[in-house]
């Protein structure tokens, strides 16, 4: 294989021995019906299984096949960016080892992605996982994360998606912040588009998804938010929670003031007056933690020289 190869198929692992050898099989098939020179990572997550056995063996008689073997269980997140940070190609692709994604689908992605895309997403608009476990809450998710984020991308769990590597590069990824690479990349103005494709029911291996993996992608929603808008002024976004506080605080404020003088209710007996202190005391905290965020902010971006804007591309002059 070339030691630059144009694609990197990226999967992460964790105890899906009995998925790999046919994983590998079609998955060599649909890359050699692009015609484009490619490399596969697999990212064993600390399998306790044999998976990691599977994956050497893989490795040792199939061309251009890497495998990075993470030292535990770190999570499919910290498993996709090893995997990203070992890329060589210049569109990655990522998939599960479950099987469910259908490799086949990869030349349509890589087609839309040839279209002009920067980041081209799978929908399984056909999803074969059960309802009240797996789809209904991952409607409700899906739904709720697009309303937040303003990208209407129907399926965001989906693994499968291909992205132009330069738009990779600046993201880091933490918790189950993978399954918002679409949004993240969205936020520094890549071009997005959807493809259906093909899910598949799972056959071998104990799925890794659950109720609470989706409760933990809704609890990373708000970090989301703050580093998508509000990352270069976290003062707006802490204030403005202040400034809720403070408003109830002078509404409480105002109560205790009505019905003292209009009443004749001494101030002391009403439970307002220790709500308006409480409000106000913890407005106050917040908008202070708002100006700190805001002096750790301007640190950050200036001790590492990063820029708070992104440039998709300079248009020069002939002869400049």
């Amino acid at each position: 294989m070339p030691s630059t190869p144009e694609l990197s198929v990226i999967i992460p692992v964790y105890n899906e021995e009995g998925n790999l050898l046919p994983l590998q099989e079609a998955l060599r098939q649909a890359m050699e019906a692009t015609g484009r020179s490619y490399e596969i990572i697999y990212c064993d997550d600390g399998s306790q299984d044999g998976s990691l056995s599977v994956l050497k063996n893989i490795a040792q008689s199939h061309p251009g096949v890497r495998v990075v073997v993470l030292r535990r269980n770190f999570g499919q997140t910290a498993a996709i960016a090893a995997g990203i940070d070992q890329a060589r190609g210049n569109a990655v692709i990522l998939m599960d080892a479950d099987l469910q994604n259908d490799p086949r689908d990869i030349p349509r992605l890589l087609d839309k992605l040839d279209e002009g895309y920067d980041i081209v997403s799978g929908w399984r608009k056909h999803r074969q996982d059960p309802l009240f476990t797996k789809r209904l809450p991952s409607r409700i998710a899906n739904w709720i994360i697009a309303r937040i984020t303003g990208v209407p991308i129907h399926d965001h769990g989906c693994t499968l998606k291909a992205y132009r590597r330069e738009v990779l590069g600046g993201i880091a990824l933490y918790g189950e912040m993978h399954r918002f690479l679409t949004v993240l990349g969205h936020w520094m103005g890549a071009r997005t588009a959807e493809v259906e494709v093909t899910h598949h029911p799972r056959v071998r291996g104990k799925s890794k998804y659950t109720l609470s993996r989706i409760i933990k992608v809704l609890l990373d929603l708000p970090l989301l938010i703050l580093l998508g808008n509000f990352l270069t002024r976290p003062s707006h976004f802490f204030g403005g929670i202040g400034m809720l506080f403070q408003f109830a605080a002078a509404l409480c404020a105002l109560d205790v003031l009505y019905e003292k003088y209009f009443e004749g209710d001494k101030a002391s007996n009403n439970p307002f007056l220790l709500l308006a202190v409480f409000f106000a005391l913890v407005g106050a905290q917040i908008i202070m933690i708002g100006l700190l965020a805001e002096m750790m902010t301007r640190v950050y971006h200036e001790s590492q020289q990063k820029k708070t804007y992104v440039i998709r591309e300079i248009i020069r002059s002939p002869g400049e």
